[in-house]
C-alpha cells in the first residue's frame, strides 16, 4: 500500500500585477519610439523618351517665381513673374494673366493629370495686403472663357513671407 503524503502540495502563485505593469511599460515605450518612415524609391519622376533629340529646357518644368512686393502702407508696390516687372497699375494683374498664358503656352482648357502640371511659388512682403494674394492667385490660377473654366496652373505653394 502505498502511503500518501498527507501534506498538500503548495503551488506557488505568480504575481502578475507587476508583469501586466512590465508589459504595459514597454508598450508605451515601443509605442512612443515609434517613427514612420516615408517609402524609399516612390518618386514620381517625368523623364524624356529614349529617341527625344531635343534639349531645350521647358520653362514650366521649373517652379515660376511670382514676386508681390508693398509699400509701407501694404499695398501693392510691384509685381515680378521670374524677374519681369509687371507693374503695379490696375492692368497689373491682367499682364501677369497673360505672360502666364504665354508662359504655359495654351489658352484652352487642358486635362492634366494629378500631381503635374506647372507650379508657382508666390512670395511676398510681410504687410501686404491679402486682397492682393488672391487677385494674384485668381490671375494665375484660371479665368473663365464664357461658361466654361479654363485652367492655368493648380499647383501653387507660397515662400515664407518677407519682413
Amino acid at each position: 500500500m502505498k502511503i500518501r503524503n498527507r501534506e498538500t502540495s503548495q503551488g506557488t502563485e505568480l504575481n502578475m500585477t507587476s508583469m501586466i505593469d512590465i508589459v504595459f511599460l514597454l508598450l508605451i515605450f515601443f509605442v512612443m519610439t515609434f517613427k514612420i518612415v516615408e517609402m524609399e524609391g516612390d518618386f514620381s519622376i517625368k523623364m524624356p523618351l529614349a529617341g527625344q533629340g531635343s534639349s531645350s529646357l521647358d520653362p514650366t518644368d521649373l517652379p515660376l517665381k511670382l514676386r508681390l512686393r508693398s509699400d509701407a502702407a501694404g499695398s501693392l508696390a510691384g509685381i515680378e513673374l521670374n524677374d519681369i516687372q509687371m507693374g503695379n497699375d490696375a492692368t497689373s494683374f491682367d499682364k501677369l494673366r497673360a505672360k502666364v498664358v504665354g508662359m504655359i503656352g495654351s489658352s484652352t482648357p487642358m486635362e492634366v493629370e494629378a500631381g503635374e502640371g506647372p507650379e508657382i511659388e508666390i512670395d511676398t512682403d510681410y504687410n501686404l495686403r491679402y486682397e492682393y494674394v488672391i487677385r494674384a492667385i485668381t490671375a494665375v490660377s484660371g479665368y473663365k472663357d464664357g461658361d466654361q473654366v479654363v485652367k492655368l496652373i493648380e499647383k501653387i505653394k507660397f515662400a515664407k513671407p518677407r519682413r
